[in-house]
């Protein structure tokens, strides 16, 4: 992988962060004034897929949804999945011969 697609992967992450961050602001809005809200399953389907840490970061600064289960253990497991997924991506050069050794 070169420089160029680390930085793309970079930006393509920081964007669905705040993108994420971003709606939830909005539902928050929309929840103080009364307006039309952003539905729970679409807050979570952004987070699942990349912009779980502008969720979690929008959770806790504007403390929208802290409370309301099971959205938080969803928003956890995510969190958890996407970690899990991280060490995963992380870890597979260095057990990569490791597995190859078998066959």
């Amino acid at each position: 992988m070169t420089m160029i697609d680390i930085i793309k992967w970079a930006l393509l992450f920081l964007a669905l962060n705040l993108s994420a961050f971003s709606i939830y602001f909005i539902d928050k809005q929309a929840a103080r004034h009364g307006r039309r809200r952003v539905s729970e399953r679409t807050l979570l389907i952004l987070a699942l897929i990349g912009g779980s840490l502008g969720a979690l970061a929008a959770q806790q600064l504007l403390r929208h949804k802290t409370r309301k289960e099971p959205f938080r253990s969803i928003l956890a497991a995510i969190l958890i999945l996407h970690g899990t997924l991280i060490a995963v991506l992380a870890f597979l050069p260095l057990w990569s011969p490791l597995l190859l050794q078998d066959f």
